[in-house]
């Protein structure tokens, strides 16, 4: 149960700091800044902070995952299927599948959009179409801890 706790918590600290940076901080920073030159690399750098924090919390929750689904241990050959054991188990696996596509979208983030946004913004290329897409992938990972935390708190 302690186990359980410390997954929720750590879950709403996920999903909590996405929440607070995305939905108050950034814009926050916009409108008081005023200038998009100005803001955007402090925004991006919250950002790369929020995307190395999401991954260790991310593979906080795995490793607590991994042992709430190791205690449901797969049945011997001959041995007869715990019905709620196989639940519990397709459960946690669908959990750590949210928190591995956060994770995934993180990195993606991190070392694809962001670099390509700087490089947008440097050369006047496509900046429209990158920041679409960071957004997109920021609501990604708020969607995805945002299940992790409520398959977490069951």
């Amino acid at each position: 149960m302690p186990m359980q706790r410390l997954a929720v918590f750590i879950a709403a600290l996920w999903w909590g700091g996405i929440s607070g940076l995305s939905f108050v901080a950034v814009p926050t920073l916009f409108a008081s800044l005023g200038s998009p030159a100005v803001a955007g690399p402090v925004a991006a750098k919250l950002f790369s902070l929020q995307c190395w924090a999401g991954l260790g919390l991310g593979l906080a929750l795995l490793l607590i995952l991994r042992r709430q689904r190791s205690m449901g241990h797969f049945p011997l050959a001959g041995e007869a299927v715990d019905p709620a054991k196989l639940l519990v188990m397709q459960r946690v696996l669908a959990t750590m599948g949210f928190v591995l596509a956060a994770m995934l979208l993180a990195l993606l983030q991190e070392f694809g959009v962001a670099q390509k946004i700087v490089t947008a913004r440097a050369t006047g290329g496509d900046l429209r179409l990158w920041h679409s897409l960071g957004t997109l992938m920021v609501l990604g990972q708020w969607l995805c801890a945002g299940a992790v935390l409520w398959r977490s708190s069951r």
